[in-house]
């Protein structure tokens, strides 16, 4: 029934592609303000295909048609969606501009939704079907959303202000940092579109994006320190205006691209990587002078101020606590047999729940047993649903939204009876190694995070091994839990923010990890943030983390005649340190597992 439910609907959208005068469509997962997490209303690729992955496209023609995924989504894809309905296609191998170049015809019009794409994609695919004598159109609505019937709502929550303790500094004092940058580069306005810029400039948050604090909304601002902001008036209350001040200007959502064609004369900065083709393609029609430059919201969200570390490390220990008891939960529970993937997310979703300053979980809780553990972006649902199976390695990622901080951790666990494989506990010992040893890293004042990725990957590939995704990403003030530009990855890998300096204050992920594909996988995560080294006699600025997660490792899967050591030191250091922040909020069983997961090793 689900097959043909999605055949129906890809011929339904083929239908509607001819009534327009279409050969072809394309459908990324995205919202008017490029997110990586999209809410329900836009979620068209999965609505058409029922693929449930966080990236890729589809490329729908008159006669055939194909998915576009990287190498996260391998299995996935072929699980979720019907191969007789769509090819595979492997990206960065080809991508779905190069695709319909092949397999369209001289003098087809591709259909895409200029609200939903990036610049740099609509320009890069005009000028290949350029060479192909094939048009790329912007259509007029999106031909989907003509065709999907009981298509949600977007959210109607209301926007509520984030109080500026929390935030450590003022919107006026934002907008006004912003105004500065905005006259010495001599422009007139900025348009800020990502979802947690708009919330970080404003101190504003909201319950319009799954697992992302957020409100549908725009802004633009001014040199002179005020702003416009777009949002839908059923979201605004006395609070948030009184919030906001004189300064910003509320306005309807929908007046927005109407207000973007009044800027006629205007320098108005514009962050390609964050802003969809709509934005630029109004501003230019209403005669705006267009500049490409950074969101300059983006590096000083970054960098955390005072308030915010405090808050995360505040938050961070809250949810260790709750993660504490999950993990003595799990150890006691799974070797049942009759513990299912479901269920543990649910269980720790509600260990978190126990504490009322929990909002949202920061993702969707990647809780994966035996073989699902090898696929790193694995989201469990009731058809992927198995139970855990006894004498395996389970590994659940999972994370928390707290008005203070986001959290975000990683443990792998051995699910008894019985014990590890050799080869489990060599693979684990060297990721938690890797991990050690970024940790412990000591680097001069703006060296990138691609500069320091091979530290977490040394000791795997000592054993001719490694693992297929970034090391670190950026991880924001209840806001985002992936918060560019900075991240950890192989240098010129395909995710940008590799060759972005790291400055105090910045927080990321240290999350090295090793995948057997069918069998198991490990990964070892904290969040840690960049700080001053202190190094007495250095010859310049150095930096070196603090470590922000605290909660036990699994000492089974570890082989001491592995650790140096200064492993050891900073194993015994580690575990003392999280016996000191979480004992006080435990007692009973849940303290006594602490105690003895925290003995030195």
């Amino acid at each position: 029934m689900l097959m043909q439910t999605h055949e129906a609907r890809l011929d339904a959208l083929r239908t509607e592609l001819e009534k327009r005068g279409l050969y072809g469509f394309v459908v990324p997962i995205s919202d008017e303000h490029m997110s990586e997490y999209v809410g329900s209303y836009a979620q068209r690729l999965h609505w058409l295909t029922g693929f449930g992955g966080s990236a890729g496209s589809a490329v729908v023609l008159k006669a055939k048609a194909a998915m576009f995924t990287d190498g996260r989504y391998t299995v996935q894809v072929r699980e979720q969606v019907d191969g007789k309905l769509y090819d595979y296609e492997d990206v960065p191998a080809t991508s779905p501009a190069k695709w319909i170049a092949a397999n369209a015809p001289e003098g087809a019009r591709i259909g895409y939704d200029a609200w939903l794409h990036g610049i740099g994609w609509a320009e890069e695919a005009q000028k290949l079907f350029a060479k192909k004598g094939i048009d790329l159109v912007p259509v007029d609505g999106n031909p989907i959303d003509a065709v999907w019937a009981d298509r949600p709502e977007p959210s109607k929550a209301a926007a509520v202000p984030h109080e500026d303790r929390l935030a450590g500094r003022s919107s006026a004092d934002k907008r006004a940092e912003i105004a500065d940058w905005l006259k010495q580069e001599g422009y007139d306005a900025t348009v800020v579109t990502a979802l947690d810029s708009v919330a970080w400039v404003l101190n504003m948050r909201g319950k319009d994006v799954d697992n992302t604090p957020v409100a549908l909304s725009y802004v633009v601002a001014h040199a002179d320190g005020t702003a416009d902001l777009f949002i839908a008036p059923e979201k605004v209350t006395p609070e948030l205006t009184q919030h906001l001040g004189n300064a910003v200007r509320i306005n309807d959502r929908s007046e927005f691209e109407p207000a973007l064609a009044k800027l006629q004369g205007k320098t108005v900065a514009v962050d390609p990587r964050h802003a969809v083709a709509g934005i630029f393609h109004a501003l230019e029609a209403g005669g705006a002078k267009v500049v490409r430059d950074d969101d300059p919201a983006v590096l000083p969200k970054a960098i955390k101020n005072e308030a915010e570390q405090q808050g995360h490390r505040d938050a961070q220990a809250r949810d260790g606590a709750a993660v504490v008891k999950y993990l003595r939960w799990i150890e006691e529970n799974a070797p049942s047999g009759e513990i299912d993937e479901l269920t543990a997310a649910a269980k720790l979703r509600e260990f978190r729940g126990l504490n009322p300053d929990l909002k949202d979980t920061s993702f969707d809780t990647i809780s994966a047993a035996a073989g699902h553990a090898a696929l790193p972006h694995y989201k469990v649902d009731e058809d992927s649903n198995i139970p855990i199976p006894p004498s395996s390695i389970y590994l659940c990622d999972s994370g928390g939204q707290y008005p203070d901080g986001t959290t975000d951790i990683t443990r792998t666990v051995w699910v008894g009876p019985g014990e590890p494989t050799a080869e489990m506990i060599d693979r684990n010992t060297r990721v938690l190694k890797g991990h050690i040893e970024l940790d412990l890293a000591k680097f001069p004042d703006a060296t990138s995070g691609g500069a320091l990725d091979a530290l977490a990957r040394m000791h795997l590939w000592q054993a001719g091994v490694d693992y297929g995704h970034g090391t670190g990403h950026g991880v924001g003030s209840y806001l985002s839990v992936h918060e560019g530009p900075q991240r950890i990855s192989k240098p010129g890998g395909a995710f940008p923010g590799t060759e972005t300096p790291l400055r105090e204050g910045m927080i990321l992920s240290n999350e090295p990890g090793y995948y057997k594909p069918g069998e198991y996988g490990i990964r070892i995560e904290n969040l840690v943030l960049v700080v001053d080294a202190g190094i007495d006699g250095s010859e310049g600025k150095y930096l070196g983390f603090e470590t922000l997660t605290h909660v036990p490792l699994d000492r089974k899967l570890v082989d001491k005649s592995l650790l140096s050591e200064r492993e050891i030191a900073w194993w015994n250091e580690y575990h003392a340190k999280t016996r000191e922040i979480l004992a006080p909020q435990l007692e009973g069983e849940d303290l006594a597992w602490l105690e003895r997961e925290c003995a030195p090793l």
